[in-house]
């Protein structure tokens, strides 16, 4: 089949984007985002920043990885349009793709345009930075899909499954609200760390503290709440014939158990970078298997 050799290299286009935003955490989390200053594409007003300062080289590695992510999505989608059938589910996802990665890098340079970094704590960086993650995770979900179809997986037929359609379509929203909240979260604590989890407790209580301090405590709270409804949403369909699909169940509920480990721990120790960056990697992971499970549901 002539997308025998696309999809491996679809698959290598997803994990790309994935070290791409694992690295943006990474300079949002060392306050690097004004590295190269107010400039973009060019940092500090140069192509290739001479003499850097670490600040300046962890944010012009970013823009570096970045373009290597638009240009790898570009290439997915001449080749995957070139080597898939008309009809094929490939197509609508490649548009997506497409579409998403130029929203995504419009996203981020306004971040830059804009100075909504560093040590910026406006309501209006929050907004973009949780737009920004939503993005995120609907551009991972079409590379995903993407690298899943062109490997054989089977179309999704929503008329024929309008009720699992429904339940998994309701957990998929309640996934990205759940990334939107932790990035306003993530945000509040690398702008406003707390000494210890007495103190970062009391911060969330303090009426008087920045809104990024109160809206921290809303993340867990989403989040247990979308875990439980995950447990539904297994429960329920666990029992479809499909052994691939009760498989992605199985997974889905491994990888989400693991990612409510991971987000306690983090919570313990303060949300140090590591621990961030684990905790991003994770809740990625579980988008993913998330979006692969609806899939494997929803098929023909």
């Amino acid at each position: 089949m002539r997308l025998s050799k696309f999809a491996p290299f679809s698959w290598v286009v997803l994990g790309w984007n994935l070290i791409v935003i694992l690295w943006g955490a990474f300079v949002r989390a060392t306050g690097s985002g004004a590295g190269c200053g107010r400039h973009w594409p060019l940092c500090n007003g140069e192509i290739i920043p001479q003499a850097p300062q670490i600040a300046v080289t962890i944010e012009f590695t970013h823009r570096v990885l970045s373009a290597g992510a638009i240009l790898l999505v570009g290439i997915m989608f001449v080749w995957g349009f070139r080597v898939s059938p008309r009809s094929h589910p490939v197509r609508k996802v490649l548009i997506a793709a497409g579409i998403l990665i130029l929203v995504e890098s419009l996203l981020g340079a306004g971040l830059v345009l804009f100075e909504l970094v560093a040590d910026n704590s406006s309501v209006i960086r929050a907004i973009v930075v949780a737009l920004h993650l939503a993005n995120t995770f609907l551009l991972v979900a079409s590379l995903a899909l993407t690298a899943y179809w062109a490997s054989g997986g089977a179309p999704v037929d929503i008329v024929s499954n309008q009720r699992p359609a429904m339940i998994l379509g309701a957990g998929l929203l309640g996934m990205l609200l759940i990334g939107m909240s932790g990035a306003v979260t993530a945000l509040g604590d690398t702008l406003f760390p707390a000494g210890s989890l007495v103190e970062g407790i009391a911060q969330d209580l303090d009426s008087s503290a920045h809104f990024l301090i109160q809206l921290r405590v809303y993340h867990p709270l989403i989040a247990l709440a979308i875990a439980i409804y995950s447990l539904q949403v297994v429960r329920t369909l666990y029992s479809k014939n499909q052994a691939f699909a009760r498989r992605m169940l199985i997974a889905l509920l491994s990888v989400g158990g693991f990612q409510i480990l991971v987000g306690t721990i983090n919570l313990l120790l303060l949300a140090p970078i590591p621990m961030q960056l684990i905790h991003l990697f994770t809740a990625e992971s579980v988008w993913i298997t998330y979006v692969l499970t609806s899939a494997a549901i929803l098929a023909h």
